[in-house]
């Protein structure tokens, strides 16, 4: 009878323990504080979706697209997202976004590298956008971008 409830209380520490390391790190972490984020070691490779049960590749010569692949099609979707910061001198900008399919992400805050510092010249903080990002050596960056409409 002791050992059950010395192990009762025992989880019950551990699942406070937990809870509290997982509440200080969402209240110590910002945006900022993650700016110099590397992310080299993550894996960020596309599923292979043939190995998922019930997904089928079309076939290329099918449906209203010839020619294109499930992987050419989810790089072609543009995410949504919100400026929130734009670094010029560094050619980062600061995106609020939905998921990135293409890059199996989900929905966050985060810096992006852009391939065009040309494209931080026609978006200011707060405008609504879509973009592509593709992993491009060891970083991820913003492809393309224009203003939602």
């Amino acid at each position: 009878m002791k050992t059950s409830k010395s192990l009762a209380a025992f989880g019950a520490l551990a699942l406070a323990a937990s809870f509290a390391a997982n509440v200080y790190a969402q209240t110590t972490m910002s945006k900022d504080s993650m700016s110099g984020m590397d992310m080299s070691g993550m894996k960020m490779d596309k599923t292979d979706k043939s190995s998922m049960p019930g997904m089928k590749t079309a076939p290329t010569n099918q449906g209203s697209m010839p020619g294109m692949t499930l992987d050419t099609a989810a790089n072609s979707a543009k995410t949504d997202g919100e400026v929130r910061k734009i670094d010029k001198e560094n050619q980062k900008i600061t995106l609020k976004h939905g998921d990135i399919k293409n890059l199996d992400m989900p929905g966050m805050t985060m810096v992006f590298k852009v391939k065009d510092a040309a494209m931080l010249d026609k978006v200011q903080v707060g405008s609504k956008v879509k973009f592509n990002a593709e992993k491009s050596d060891g970083a991820i960056a913003v492809t393309s971008m224009e203003l939602a409409q």
